[in-house]
């Protein structure tokens, strides 16, 4: 049997924009999603849908078709540390929390793929899996829900998810294949010194002098030692040392971000900060003590993963409004750890509309989608899990 998904999603689209405004009204921030997890929890239940909870305040729940293969479908749930400058009814309520990244509309569209696929169970060959991820914006709760076996019982064969884009129309999708969205390495490098005077510095070992060096020489890395072709970044975002102009520092903090696009310039990146940075502390004297985190790993999105969303997508919304994104992300997406556990596959939802005044970036005060995009997403996501498990 063949569904259209598109024109079943748009007639519940009023109730997804009600959930939709609820929870952009009332924003969560990581690993405090209580009520945003406790009205997932409710309409799950309201739909005889079984679930578990998860990472905290996340949400595990299982739709279970005829057969064995089963479909992964994430949604995350937090909200962001912004003061909501929009004027609508549903802005913020909550002083200096907001939905600015559309986390609200992400969580929404899977409640509503949630309702579509259970009416239907019987015809599925097979299990949906619903991921309802906190923290995303922070840690990622993806780790922690693979860590407590949310790909087990029944085992996940494919996952999917999305993310709403401000940068494509409304009625639109992006489709990136290959490497999505780059690995995240937080840094903070502490170079200690010898305190003296700013007037004899033979006194002291001055740790501002060897910070400057490093900064300059870990730039280096990225434009000397990795392929010109493949895209990383090493920033310094802050210098932290000294009290007064003519004081030599005992120590100096710096500290910054690396982005990588492959698992092995992460790897390596990673080794020459370190080895750059003792070399040439060493050198002038000094000692120094790195930390590097380990934060999100490269978003890949899987071939046939991605191929199955192409198709599912064309089959909504046609093919001239399926969009093959060419280049990467630097930022970076929780997603990402599902993908390095199953195949799967990322997309991105057009929600702008100039038309509208809907052209605000995201993690800033005016944010906000065009709800058109919510029934979209919905059949979207309904459709891929449907054909898979055809």
């Amino acid at each position: 049997m063949n569904r259209n998904f598109l024109k079943i999603a748009e007639s519940i689209k009023g109730d997804l924009i009600d959930i939709r405004r609820d929870f952009h009204r009332h924003p969560e921030l990581g690993y405090e999603e209580k009520r945003t997890s406790g009205k997932i929890k409710e309409f799950l239940k309201s739909l005889g849908i079984e679930y578990r909870e998860t990472a905290d305040t996340g949400v595990c729940a299982v739709i279970r078709g005829v057969g064995n293969k089963t479909i992964g479908i994430r949604a995350d749930m937090d909200a962001l540390p912004l003061q909501d400058k929009k004027n609508c009814s549903y802005c913020s309520q909550v002083k200096g929390k907001m939905h600015a990244c559309g986390h609200d509309a992400h969580t929404t569209i899977l409640l509503g793929v949630a309702k579509i696929l259970n009416s239907i169970k019987d015809e599925l060959k097979g299990n949906v899996k619903l991921f309802f991820e906190p923290a995303e914006e922070t840690t990622g709760g993806a780790k922690i829900m693979i860590e407590e076996g949310v790909l087990k019982d029944p085992e996940v064969n494919r996952i999917i998810g999305l993310h709403v884009e401000e940068n494509i129309e409304v009625g639109n999708i992006g489709l990136k294949f290959g490497v999505v969205n780059a690995a995240s390495n937080p840094f903070t490098i502490k170079i200690k010194g010898l305190g003296a005077h700013g007037a004899r510095p033979n006194m002291g070992i001055d740790p501002v002098v060897m910070a400057s060096h490093v900064i300059l020489a870990l730039q280096e890395i990225i434009s000397r030692e990795l392929p010109p072709t493949d895209p990383a970044v090493l920033t310094v975002g802050s210098i932290h040392g000294g009290t007064a102009q003519n004081i030599i520092p005992d120590e100096v903090t710096i500290s910054g971000i690396i982005r990588t696009m492959k698992t092995e310039h992460r790897a390596y990146v990673k080794k020459r900060l370190i080895e750059v940075t003792r070399g040439i502390v060493s050198s002038m004297r000094g000692k120094c003590e790195i930390d590097i985190q380990e934060s999100y790993p490269c978003l890949y999105n899987d071939d046939s993963a991605a191929q199955d969303i192409l198709k599912a997508a064309k089959q909504v919304i046609g093919n001239e409004r399926v969009k093959i994104l060419q280049n990467p992300s630097m930022g970076v997406e929780s997603f990402a750890y599902f993908s390095m556990e199953k195949p799967s596959a990322f997309y991105y939802l057009g929600c702008r509309n100039k038309a509208k005044g809907i052209i605000h970036p995201a993690h800033g005060n005016l944010f906000d989608i065009d709800e058109d995009c919510l029934p979209i997403g919905v059949a979207i996501q309904c459709q891929t899990a449907y054909n898979f498990l055809k």
